[in-house]
């Protein structure tokens, strides 16, 4: 499997679902809340940058437009990312 395959199972598998329920729960909160702090508004538009982000991504991916080694790097990226929040 190539590292452009293996990164868009990992975004498409992992971090995409991991960032919408991280997206939903944050409009849950504000919603319950009634009110938003401005830290919790630029949490929830980072986590929605975040995600168009990687959806970007995986299209890159689907069209070719990807070389291995930089897939290689995002891939290596997004799993230190992943490992760091699971700590």
């Amino acid at each position: 499997m190539s590292n452009a395959e293996k990164l868009k199972n990992f975004l498409t598998q992992e971090v995409i679902p991991d960032l919408e329920e991280a997206i939903d729960e944050m409009f849950s909160f504000i919603e319950k809340a009634k009110m938003a702090s401005i830290a919790d508004k630029e949490e929830l538009q980072d986590l929605q940058e975040m995600h168009s982000e990687c959806k970007e991504i995986v299209a890159e991916i689907e069209a070719g437009e990807m070389d291995e080694e930089e897939a290689a790097g995002l891939l290596a990226e997004f799993v230190d990312m992943k490992t760091a929040d699971e700590e």
